[in-house]
């Protein structure tokens, strides 16, 4: 299952933090792609899943719409052992 996060508009850690809640909600193997527009959220968010024993990382995008920077980032939970 993949499930979306929108924090557009939203400052890091703030984004960060929203996307560290929903994923820790998620059951292992959860995906969740979260669409950001501070360009901090870029290294805040790729920091916190390396150090985060339960996030994995797998795809970072930049898109634009609508004439907007848009950062795509989708994330896993994982087990907390692996």
């Amino acid at each position: 299952m993949t499930a979306s996060l929108d924090v557009r508009g939203a400052k890091s850690p703030v984004s960060v933090v929203r996307a560290r809640q929903a994923i820790n909600e998620f059951q292992v193997g959860q995906v969740l792609r979260v669409t950001a527009t501070d360009w901090g959220f870029i290294n805040d968010f790729k920091g916190r899943a390396q150090v985060a024993k339960n996030i994995e990382l797998f795809a970072q995008q930049l898109n634009t719409v609508g004439g907007q920077t848009v950062y795509v980032h989708c994330a896993k939970r994982k087990g907390e052992n692996t």
